[in-house]
């Protein structure tokens, strides 16, 4: 499957900005399930300072911007071929060790409630891919998708007392139950494609865990399924923070607005 993605970041200040750096992990790279035929990313207001390879092996732009402007525009667009390896990615890699992906965050802390999801699991599931499958299943029941409850800082186990949350709650749950369990699990940013609709609010995010035999496998618990060919993975990291699309620092700029637009479709191969 090859999917078309335009995805534009636009922020508008009332103060002209003195000083802003923006990260920015926006830009796939070819790997197990997709490969990158064309991707390109344009700034307006805002300069690129430098690129590199962050700590978990994510493309990563940093950029200023302009003294004295007021929008920040950032559009990317690419086109990438799809294949479905059942939420399979493989072997790990990235410059950080494996095993760091046990430890918690301040995101997905686990609480009472996360340990007792985590205890019920260990004791009936012994194969560990059907446990992270009961796990995401688990999730779902109880945290029902909802938008408009819950913000980028809201940690996991607050999120899993309310019962309502969105993708990003649902995989900070999920990443802290299994490294519970002893399970490395890390976060996930991309996009998905939507069988009902092209235009979309925000990217995705999901969970994926490090399974003997099989490395990385992803979990979209908000959907209840692991990834297929409509996915594009850009970013993974130990929580949302390690993989967010845009982190932003400004100074002397007021309030800001932010609007995002994105769409993904199915682009139909030329025969």
């Amino acid at each position: 499957m090859q999917l078309f993605i335009r995805h534009t970041t636009h922020y508008r200040f009332d103060q002209p900005v003195a000083h802003g750096l923006q990260q920015l992990r926006l830009k796939p790279r070819s790997g197990p399930g997709q490969s990158v035929i064309d991707w390109n990313m344009t700034l307006g207001g805002a300069q690129v300072e430098v690129e590199y390879e962050d700590q978990n092996g994510n493309r990563t732009t940093l950029a200023s911007a302009m003294p004295g402007t007021t929008e920040i525009t950032i559009t990317c667009a690419g086109l990438i071929e799809t294949t479905d390896c059942s939420g399979v990615v493989g072997a790990h890699g990235g410059f950080m060790p494996l095993w760091l992906f046990r430890n918690q965050t301040a995101l997905t802390e686990p609480g009472p409630r996360m340990r007792a999801l985590a205890a019920n699991l260990r004791a009936e599931m012994p194969d560990r891919l059907d446990m992270l499958h009961h796990l995401s299943d688990a999730v779902l029941a109880a945290v029902r998708y909802e938008i408009g409850h819950t913000t980028a800082a809201t940690p996991a186990e607050q999120a899993l007392a309310a019962g309502h949350g969105v993708c990003q709650d649902h995989a900070h749950i999920f990443i802290g139950c299994a490294r519970l369990l002893g399970i490395p699990a890390r976060y996930a940013s991309g996009y998905l494609m939507m069988n009902d609709r092209i235009d979309q609010e925000a990217g995705h995010g999901w969970a994926e865990a490090h399974v003997d035999g099989l490395g990385w496998v992803g979990f979209d618990v908000s959907n209840g399924i692991c990834p297929d060919q409509r996915y594009v993975r850009v970013a993974t990291g130990r929580d949302y923070r390690d993989a967010a699309p845009v982190t932003a620092i400004s100074y002397g700029a007021g309030e800001s607005m932010l609007k995002v637009s994105l769409a993904v479709e199915q682009q139909l191969c030329q025969q």
